[in-house]
């Protein structure tokens, strides 16, 4: 069994997976706004550095909580935009799934997941 192309089969199977395709899709409805691309661009910028702070133990103001919830309603209230968040949610909880697969078949856990998970 060759690796390689075992892993370009995975690619290819989740390529034609529904949680991609509509992920990838609404993914491209979003930029063809680009007032809209940049709010959600914002928005996951401001929620990624949120959750790096929160990993280095940093303390996250409640102003800045406040700004990401503020953000995320003003994103929610555009049913593009809230159709997106829910897809790239779905994607990212299946591709969780597919490196928990795979680190429990080698018998070690992925960067940035626990046992418990």
């Amino acid at each position: 069994m060759n690796v390689y192309n075992e892993a370009h089969n995975l690619a290819q199977a989740i390529k034609e997976c529904e949680e991609f395709k509509t992920y990838d899709a609404l993914k491209k409805k979003i930029d063809e706004s680009p007032e809209l691309a940049k709010a959600v661009s914002d928005f996951q910028m401001m929620q990624m550095q949120t959750q790096i702070s929160q990993i280095s133990g940093e303390e996250i103001s409640q102003d800045v909580m406040s700004k990401l919830q503020e953000l995320y309603g003003i994103l929610l209230r555009d049913p593009v935009a809230a159709e997106y968040m829910q897809a790239e949610m779905r994607f990212s909880l299946m591709m969780n799934d597919v490196y928990k697969i795979l680190g429990d078949a080698i018998g070690q856990t992925m960067p940035g997941m626990s046992d418990t998970e």
